[in-house]
């Protein structure tokens, strides 16, 4: 949320031009405008009509899909006038918590999938898609409340003009809570589940067992940190950075020539997000593969719908407690 205050000018004391970024917004802008709207379109038509049986993990990714579509949406205004929207906070950090929320259904199908019946349910995966959705509209709000408008040289910028004192009450505070709610918490949840469910499939009882899906989780893992690593790492430790140089914590004219010049790179990273998220609906569900390539002809059986690979670790678990039943049991009369 700091980002939105980056296209002021209000730090012109180290003399820094970072003019450049303009250019970089419109190419970005327009090439990810073009892929977005083809990749997200086209999951969300085979997640509303080519799916026939759908379950938490898909609920989760057409929320996802959804999200980038509305911010790919607001780019072609973007191109030629750019200000940091709440559509910015809607895709960002949305993205970042649904993907949690895929990352912890997977997590708790792998590793608890008997415990974890009663809690994955349709009803309760759209509470938490609700609950998301609920959080970051209130964060659009929030940027917008504090928005400010600014028509020196007769031009309307947003989000610019926010005093000193400003950032120190308010927008400093408002900046760690967002990067603790909307970025850390995510991010170390992610890294745990992930974890978790390595560790899970390293087990003896699941040696040799179903490799395939073993191999799709293990790729479906390492998209899930790759766009995590790619476009929300490098964009919130600016935002951080950024916040230090403008409450003057951190005063310095090479760290603020350094935030200003990687702040529109990083943005533009942040913004790949909804290009790269159709790469996790490929490797996270075997049906939406099957409906891609097949055209969801004559349906997509039941059993190839894994609810985040929970056969794999039903298997596992099942084949443990029959071990363990016959370990229990007594060698017979003495």
């Amino acid at each position: 949320m700091a980002g939105l205050v980056l296209n002021e000018t209000g730090m012109e004391d180290c003399g820094i031009d970072d003019s450049f970024k303009y250019d970089l917004y419109s190419v970005v802008y327009s090439v990810v405008f073009v892929l977005g709207l083809c990749t997200n379109c086209a999951a969300l038509f085979v997640f509303c009509f080519r799916m026939k049986l759908r379950n938490e993990t898909t609920l989760f990714m057409t929320n996802l899909a959804l999200s980038d579509l509305v911010f790919v949406f607001t780019l072609p205004f973007k191109v030629y006038y750019n200000p940091f929207s709440p559509s910015f906070i809607t895709n960002i950090y949305g993205s970042m918590l649904f993907l949690t929320c895929i990352s912890v259904d997977r997590f708790l199908a792998i590793v608890y999938p008997f415990r974890s019946r009663s809690v994955r349910t349709r009803r309760n995966a759209g509470l938490v898609c609700a609950a998301v959705w609920l959080t970051i509209v209130g964060g659009g709000i929030s940027v917008t409340f504090f928005s400010t408008i600014n028509q020196a040289n007769r031009a309307t910028a947003c989000f610019e003009g926010f005093s000193k004192s400003t950032w120190k009450t308010y927008l400093s505070k408002i900046t760690i809570f967002i990067e603790i709610v909307g970025f850390l918490l995510p991010l170390l949840t992610n890294l745990v589940c992930s974890s978790l469910v390595l560790r899970t499939l390293r087990r003896p009882g699941t040696i040799g067992h179903s490799c395939n899906s073993k191999r799709r989780v293990l790729r479906m893992i390492l998209v899930h940190l790759a766009i995590f690593i790619i476009c929300f790492v490098p964009y919130n430790s600016i935002l951080f950075l950024y916040a230090m140089v403008r409450t003057q914590a951190l005063a310095n004219c090479n760290l603020e020539r350094f935030v200003r010049t990687l702040y529109p790179i990083t943005l533009c990273l942040a913004t790949l997000n909804c290009c790269l998220d159709p790469v996790v609906y490929y490797f996270t569900s075997e049906s939406f593969q099957k409906s891609l390539t097949t055209g969801g002809k004559g349906g997509v059986r039941a059993e190839s719908i894994p609810r985040s690979d929970t056969h794999l670790s039903s298997e596992a678990e099942t084949k443990n407690i029959k071990m363990a039943r016959f370990h229990q049991q007594p060698d017979g009369p003495k």
